[in-house]
Order: C-alpha cells, then structure tokens, then sequence
C-alpha cells in the first residue's frame, strides 16, 4: 500500500476566512468593530459607541450602522462564495428603526440566496445597552457579487 499525502492547504473555517478580510478594513479597525461569530451563511459584528460612530445628537451615525449592517451581511456571503473569491455589494437598502447611543451595536447577517453570481443577504442591527436592553435599530436587504480576491 502506498501512502497518498498532499500538501494541499486546509480550507479556511468560516471564521478564519471572515477575520482575516475584516483585519485587512481600515474603517472597521477605527471604529473598533470585532467579529463576534461567522458561520456558513452567517456572521455577527459587534461595534461600541464611539466619538467615531457618533453624530451630532450624540446617537449612533445611521452611516456606521449601514456600514456595519453592510459588512455584516457581507461576511454571511463570504462563507459562501467560493474560496478565490471576495464579495462586493451592488446594493443595499436598509430601515432605521431606532436612534441610540452608548452601548454596543451588534449585527448579524445572514445570506437568503448564494446563487453563482448574485447573493442575497439580510442584516438586524440591534443596539445593547450597557444595562442588556436590546432595541432593533435597523434592518437591511443586500445584494452581493462575488469578485476575485485581490490579495
């Protein structure tokens, strides 16, 4: 019998294959924005209250919370698209429903349709008071298209 070995590189997990694109985002270092959770089709970011993110009412920027909500949404399709590939939104449309400040944003995004060449997400931005209340601040609809990885 003889021995098949490859050298072949594992898969990145989900998780590995998120962190290391949201390591490569400006944007999302300065605002302190951590990954929380990604799985096949879903990811959850985590973004405190900041100067950064703040506008001038001194509540979340609805700016941050569609970036965040995009990147979010983002990531479930990135699970998802095939290992050569990054993902880019060709359009988003999302529903503020709540102003907030302090605390902590947390979205989730979760894909709805990875086709070949589009995919469809949705994200729930929730804001989480320093005390626990949970309040859903915004609600978005996605559509992605996988790119080549340029890096």
């Amino acid at each position: 019998m003889t021995e098949h070995t490859t050298n072949a590189e594992p898969s990145p997990t989900p998780t590995q294959r998120v962190q290391a694109s949201l390591a490569r985002q400006g944007m999302m270092r300065a605002w302190g924005v951590q990954l929380a959770r990604a799985d096949l089709g879903s990811c959850e970011l985590h973004m405190p209250f900041s100067d950064a993110v703040s506008q001038q009412q001194g509540s979340f920027h609805g700016g941050a919370m569609g970036a965040l909500a995009d990147i979010a949404g983002g990531y479930a399709a990135l699970t998802m698209a095939p290992p050569e590939c990054e993902v880019m939104t060709a359009e988003y449309k999302i529903n503020f429903l709540a102003a907030k400040s302090g605390g902590t944003l947390h979205a989730t995004g979760t894909v709805v349709r990875a086709g070949k060449r589009l995919l469809v997400a949705t994200a729930e931005v929730v804001h989480v008071a320093d005390n626990g209340e949970r309040t859903v601040c915004a609600l978005m609809q996605q559509t992605l298209v996988p790119v080549p990885k340029q890096y």
